[in-house]
């Protein structure tokens, strides 16, 4: 099928919840995909972060195969052995205790809130249910997760949402600790803002919620869907400016390219859910498991220190651009804002016509490419990008 055939085959069947960017995609390698007319592309997107090694890696791709001739899935009524394996390996790698699998961020996000209101329950008896998360924030698509979003762009037509959520503006301790209240069992942050804009929580403020939330026996949940498993140089950004959260939710890159999140625990609260407390059909599937353990295996020291030389070296790039007022994020999770009078969105279309993918969040461009990409590969990208800034009179 041609590119026209498929947008007509999917207008025609499929609900039209997304504002799809005007292009088919139908092979890919590392970070070059192509369209049905042979156009090529390089990929500063990563499927939403979630292709971590890139498309059709062959190790990733053997391994997801041979997985698929044994055994395709078997629920968590029985045991199996990726699983296992993968649940010992984010536990070591992130110093948690346990781990839960799911099949998105969003279904993450909602194990953790469900871990957070059982361990005050538990502790402490009834009333002990609110979680604080922050303005700007973005925690998911279910209604539980639209609740803990804090933005009013994703609060529209869906109401009532559920209560027990209270949301208060970034990097104001003030405001934090006048939230935490007695009904207040988890804070809930995500240590940068990706949906926000690639807006980074300054460390200070994180090392001070931090001591709030355990002076009050309050859980503190770190979202990591888009930060985590390599994204920001360290296997969790929460690392990188030594945050301990009780719980950690991870998503996107963990999969490698398959549908897979997990619910990391500490000691703190490993206890929370037991037998009946929780569960997905789906969870823990041996395939996407088994493609996961290939990005674990990969993501070793030099690895993450590699993701750190090549965000810095394309921080430094976008940087000198012209038109661009500032770049922020850390690792290969950038965003871009223009000066005043250039539009983002007219960016990533006119660079998408000259072959590159790019993403977008609130005003700025979003840069999310897999984390294999070689600096050549950034400089190509730079080039086209500096190519349709200089168009721009």
């Amino acid at each position: 099928m041609n590119s026209q055939q498929i947008k007509a085959l999917d207008a025609a069947y499929v609900l039209p919840t997304y504002a799809r960017f005007d292009l088919c995609l139908i092979e890919g390698s590392g970070c070059r995909g192509k369209d049905p007319e042979g156009n090529s592309y390089l990929d500063f997107a990563s499927g939403i972060g979630v292709n971590s090694l890139g498309w059709a890696d062959p190790q990733w791709a053997a391994a997801v195969a041979a997985q698929a001739g044994k055994l395709q899935h078997v629920s968590n009524l029985y045991y199996t052995q990726p699983g296992a394996q993968l649940a010992e390996t984010l536990c070591q790698r992130t110093g948690m205790d346990k781990a839960f699998f799911a099949n998105s961020g969003a279904e993450a996000n909602e194990g953790a809130i469900k871990a957070a209101r059982k361990y005050s329950h538990d502790k402490y008896g009834d009333g002990r249910h609110v979680i604080v998360a922050l303005e700007n924030s973005f925690h998911g698509r279910t209604v539980a997760t639209l609740s803990a979003t804090g933005q009013d762009a994703f609060h529209q037509h869906f109401h009532p949402f559920l209560p027990g959520f209270v949301h208060v503006p970034a990097e104001d301790i003030a405001a934090l600790e006048a939230a935490l209240t007695a009904e207040v069992c988890a804070v809930m942050l995500e240590p940068i803002q990706g949906e926000g804009g690639v807006v980074p929580l300054d460390s200070a403020y994180l090392a001070q919620v931090q001591a709030l939330c355990k002076a009050k026996d309050i859980l503190l949940i770190a979202d990591e869907v888009q930060t985590g498993v390599g994204r920001t140089g360290a296997f969790l950004a929460s690392q990188k400016v030594n945050l301990q959260p009780d719980i950690v939710t991870l998503a996107k890159g963990v999969g490698g390219g398959l549908p897979l999140g997990a619910v990391l625990l500490a000691k703190s609260c490993a206890h929370a859910l037991g037998k009946g407390d929780h569960a997905t059909t789906f969870g823990a599937n041996p395939v996407c498991c088994a493609g996961a353990l290939v990005v674990m295996e990969r993501l070793d020291d030099a690895f993450l220190a590699a993701v750190n030389d090549k965000g810095a070296l394309f921080k430094k790039e976008l940087a000198a651009l012209p038109h661009v007022a500032d770049v922020s994020g850390d690792g290969l999770m950038l965003g871009v804002r223009f000066e005043d009078g250039v539009s983002a969105g007219d960016v990533l279309n006119a660079a998408m016509a000259r072959g590159l993918l790019c993403l977008l969040a609130k005003d700025r461009l979003r840069l999310l490419p897999p984390l294999v990409i070689t600096e050549a590969e950034i400089t190509e990208g730079i080039g086209i990008l500096r190519t349709v800034l200089e168009e721009i009179k």
